[in-house]
């Protein structure tokens, strides 16, 4: 079990949990990936997840776009998934892990 699981597992679900570590611990941590969904110019989106305001959708294609086939095609692997089932479920549970892990409104210290 990854350091987030447990955190996690409550939110999105014992299947999710261990796929969003996976992607949050292979991009450094939570900043990791504000920063990776920053560059593909999801800015806005990101940072209302680690705000404390409502969470903004992000669509299946945008996890893509964001994330790369080679990355959603080894985590797909991992959960028994195809890459776009993983995509499609990361686009509802990344939200709400992110906002999760980020319960002040401010990312964790690196």
């Amino acid at each position: 079990m990854g350091m987030f699981d447990g955190v996690l597992g409550g939110v999105v679900g014992a299947e999710m949990a261990t796929v969003v570590n996976d992607l949050i611990q292979k991009h450094g941590g939570v900043q990791g990936i504000v920063a990776q969904l920053e560059q593909q110019g999801l800015a806005g989106t990101v940072r209302s997840w680690v705000g404390t305001g409502a969470n903004q959708p992000i669509s299946p294609d945008q996890i893509h776009q964001a994330f790369g086939v080679d990355t959603l095609k080894e985590l797909a692997a991992k959960a028994g998934l195809s890459p776009d089932v993983l995509a499609a479920k990361l686009s509802q549970a990344l939200p709400q892990a992110i906002d999760k892990l980020t319960p002040t409104g401010a990312l964790p210290k690196a």
